[in-house]
């Protein structure tokens, strides 16, 4: 199993919303980094939630429940999206503060690559921040 962090800004598509919706297919993605990220995800694999410019945390896990397939949003077929269905709030949201201060994080793609919008997070990293937000899964 491989584990993700997925950003949205709250007013574009919040994860309040995908909890309301079940489900989503996540389009849009037009960076190279991301989509192979995007394109690297399996079905079960889980993604950290966070909430970019407004809140600046993360705050929910998802999962994939449908792996990469061409972006309905645009012809171009170097583009992929891939569907998440929300599996749990953090009991309390990490932001990206606490996890710039903690040198654990330092190599974490979310602290070094700050503009990437799905990044990937090692099971240490995972399993810790769970930890650090007192959620469990299962």
């Amino acid at each position: 199993m491989n584990y993700w962090l997925i950003k949205s800004e709250p007013s574009a598509y919040s994860w309040e919303q995908l909890k309301k919706d079940k489900k989503t297919d996540w389009t849009g993605v037009r960076n190279y980094a991301a989509r192979n990220n995007l394109r690297d995800m399996k079905k079960g694999d889980y993604a950290f939630y966070y909430h970019s410019n407004e809140g600046v945390e993360i705050v929910g896990i998802a999962k994939v429940v449908k792996e990469s397939y061409q972006d309905p949003t645009t012809k171009e077929t170097a583009w992929l999206a891939v569907d998440f269905a929300p599996v749990k709030d953090l009991k309390k949201p990490i932001s990206l503060e606490t996890l710039k201060k903690d040198p654990f994080f330092a190599n974490m793609d979310l602290v070094r690559l700050g503009r990437l919008s799905v990044g990937k997070v090692t099971e240490t990293e995972f399993l810790k921040i769970c930890d650090m937000s007192g959620t469990k899964l299962g």
